[in-house]
């Protein structure tokens, strides 16, 4: 798991940088400050996400964050650092929101009445005087926002959800006004309760919004809250409770049955069932025992352990994981791109729609009364809040639903893409195998004890899977090893190396031939073996090309590989191995397994190239866990690699599966599918309610107060949508 932590989320460079920014209200304010972040000298890139309220600054240099601060609150919103302990602001914010919300409604709520009461038969007005008197404070004090934020835009010379509000309920309010100085007594002709409820609907909705929104960011708080504030360090044989910020590297930590282990370590004492499912998904509890590493989040459940502190803060696996569900869920997927090129131009559409419709009733013959109205309609309905929110709320659900499952996404675009795979391409060795081979079989050309001898000095060193399974079977036998010098690895081939100043290769069949080394006198029995499903490596002497023996070693199929490929295969994606174990192995794991087609003793380079002939047929994802596998990992158009794996494959993939479990790339499929799915739901509603709303209040169809209702409605509908995601539950192969 330290390696896994050494790769995961690694940390922000110095030339970048995220703010929370208050006030954005929909696309186009996002836009906006992008537009001005981008305008700093120095970005090289700035992304806003409406549904997180983060902007992400890519600098070319190092930056002052308040130049960005600055720039954020020269067109009319607040920000600042992600860093900062912004907790008791944000809940003040709410608790000030909630609390203008009721008093908005308790104004607010004496001018409806009388329109909900009128359909049996109720024909009761409040004085007009009096509407103005509840309506004012609303207008002007608790809609103050309102116009604060559309003054921004006028600067800018942009426009937004605010700017149409303003101009909306300004026109209804300013009518009805003129009419109160006309005559106190004209109730048909005046529109208070209209500027009145479209202001307290849309703080409603800003509301109901909000609430909506920390849902979907419940991944992230859940993640945040396995965190222990303080630690039981043991020094001199006595244990005392100390803050999480004062622990050191080295302290031993004491963690009793029950307790969440602090810190990531190795455990020096003890042994215990941990419980890591909130980091890694795994349902059942692993024995960890002596010398074990552990990760901070997790639980001891029922023994005493002690454990020598390894990483702390930012470094360890959660504080990274934190960071990468966190960078995904603010990052922009490619969709959202095409959604902010409409948002742009949205504003200044329906000015001229509002406009229009205005003109056009004046003209038409109708009182200016009726056209003020029909005008005010179209601009309260015709709100962008739901196209801004559409792609990025079901992205934020989408990567927490995922990270509940133990499946790391690193970026929205991944997430959207990984929906379209039509071909995956499977490594063998640790992918569909443990990765943990045993020795089987060894054979000799002539009579001879020292052939794993030669072996396990040669890798005495190595980090391979064959190499370990070797120095298990010397180890067992208690065989004292050889001086080895020289020794190098052949990429895809094996080791070469000199054992007693004789050199010897070992590796598999292609080095072999290369080295025109003779394997006829063993040929036979070894493609028994590999017919069974064993890989072969052959011992050979430099000097005079003359084969030694070889030896066998076969690896388990994970459990969940059989059911994992079957369920791709239901969901309609051709799988493929690819893999430089000899064309035998291969091709018996392959049939055990019903995977549909094989490329067998491939370099890693050649992995990539059959990578690349593969992306012509289709979308193609490759699933790895080696070195070997990080070229292929990175031509891929979709990258998963196994948390089990080695550092190279994590750090070059888009997707980290937490744990070697086959069966997370069919969730990983269908999580994307799902949010693909939602994104596309919540657009087309998004558009639907401006592409049916707007003509009906353009028409005369729809009052200020439905329209206000309209609008407020889509982006909580939409931000729900996208929380069904969290009831989704893997499906689960056919038999």
């Amino acid at each position: 798991m330290n390696k896994l932590s050494s790769e995961i989320g690694s940390d922000k460079t110095m030339n970048e940088l995220d703010l929370f920014v208050d006030g954005m209200t929909c696309a186009s304010c996002a836009g906006r400050v992008e537009k001005a972040l981008s305008a700093v000298d120095g970005v090289e890139s700035a992304t806003v996400n409406l549904a997180t309220e983060k902007a992400h600054i890519r600098m070319k240099g190092s930056a002052s964050p308040t130049r960005f601060i600055e720039a954020i609150v020269n067109i009319g919103y607040q920000a600042r650092l992600v860093e900062d302990n912004a907790g008791p602001e944000v809940s003040n914010r709410h608790a000030r929101e909630k609390q203008h919300l009721l008093i908005a409604i308790l104004l607010t709520l004496p001018l409806v009445v009388p329109m909900l009461v009128a359909p049996f038969g109720y024909d009761w007005m409040l004085p007009v005087t009096l509407q103005w008197l509840l309506a004012t404070p609303v207008q002007f004090i608790l809609g103050a926002r309102f116009y604060r934020a559309a003054w921004g835009a006028l600067k800018s010379r942009t426009g937004n959800m605010d700017l149409l509000v303003a101009i909306g309920t300004s026109a209804a309010y300013g009518l009805s006004v003129y009419h109160l100085m006309v005559s106190s007594a004209a109730h048909d002709q005046v529109y208070f309760e209209a500027s009145a409820v479209v202001i307290t609907l849309v703080m409603l909705g800003k509301w109901l919004e909000s609430r909506a929104k920390q849902q979907t960011t419940e991944a992230i708080r859940a993640l945040q809250a396995l965190r222990p504030d303080t630690a039981r360090i043991r020094q001199d044989g006595q244990e005392r409770e100390i803050p999480l910020s004062e622990i050191k590297l080295g302290d031993i930590v004491a963690i009793r049955p029950g307790e969440r282990i602090p810190i990531d370590g190795v455990i020096t004492e003890g042994q215990s069932l941990v419980d890591e499912s909130m980091l890694t998904g795994e349902s059942h509890p692993v024995v960890k025992g002596v010398d074990d590493q552990v990760v901070g989040g997790s639980i001891s459940t029922d023994g005493l352990l002690l454990v020598s502190v390894q990483l702390l803060g930012s470094e360890t696996l959660l504080s990274r994981i934190i960071r990468m569900v966190e960078d995904a869920q603010a990052a922009k997927a490619p969709i959202q791109r095409q959604v902010d090129k409409v948002s742009a131009i949205f504003v200044p559409a329906v000015l001229a729609i509002a406009a229009f419709t205005f003109f056009a009733w004046w003209l038409s013959g109708n009182s200016i009364e009726i056209a003020i109205i029909n005008a005010v309609a179209v601009l309260v309905i015709a709100c962008p809040c739901a196209l801004g929110l559409a792609t990025p709320t079901a992205v934020m659900v989408g990567t927490g639903v995922a990270a509940r499952r133990g499946i790391l996404i690193k970026d929205a675009e991944a997430l959207e893409i990984t929906h379209s795979t039509q071909i995956i391409a499977f490594d063998k060795t640790g992918t569909l195998t443990l990765g943990k081979p045993e020795l089987v079989a060894q054979e000799s050309v002539a009579a001879t004890d020292d052939m794993l001898t030669i072996a396990a000095s040669l890798q005495s060193d190595s980090d391979h899977p064959l190499a370990h399974a070797v120095m298990k079977a010397a180890e067992k036998d208690q065989l004292q090893l050889l001086s080895a010098s020289n020794s190098r690895a052949i990429a895809g081939r094996g080791v070469s190396g000199s054992v007693n100043s004789i050199e010897y290769l070992l590796g598999n069949r292609q080095l072999m031939e290369e080295s025109h080394v003779d394997m006829s006198p063993l040929k036979t029995k070894a493609e028994a073996l590999e017919a069974e499903g064993c890989t072969i490596s052959w011992l050979a002497r430099v000097t005079d090309s003359a084969l030694l023996g070889f030896m066998a070693f076969r690896d388990q199929i994970k459990p969940e590989a059989f059911s994992a490929i079957r369920r791709l295969q239901q969901l309609g994606i051709e799988t493929v191995m690819i893999t430089g174990d000899n064309k035998g192995s291969a091709n018996a794991v392959a049939k055990q397994l019903g995977i549909d087609h094989v490329v067998a003793e491939v370099l890693p380079h050649e992995k990539a190239q059959e990578i690349t002939r593969l992306k012509a047929r289709g979308v193609t994802a490759m699933v790895g866990d080696g070195i070997n596998d990080a070229p292929a990992l990175a031509a891929a158009d979709i990258s998963m690699a196994m948390s089990d794996g080695s550092d190279v494959a994590m750090h070059t993939a888009k997707v980290t599966l937490m744990r070697g479990d086959p069966s997370l790339i069919a969730e990983a499929i269908e999580i994307s599918q799902l949010t693909w799915t939602k994104i596309r739901q919540n657009l087309f509603w998004a558009f639907a309610y401006n592409t049916v709303g707007i003509p009906l209040a353009a028409l005369g169809y729809l009052s200020p107060v439905i329209a206000g209702a309209a609008m407020a409605f889509s982006s909580v509908s939409v931000v729900a949508n996208a929380l069904l995601l969290k009831t989704w539950k893997p499906s689960k192969a056919e038999k």
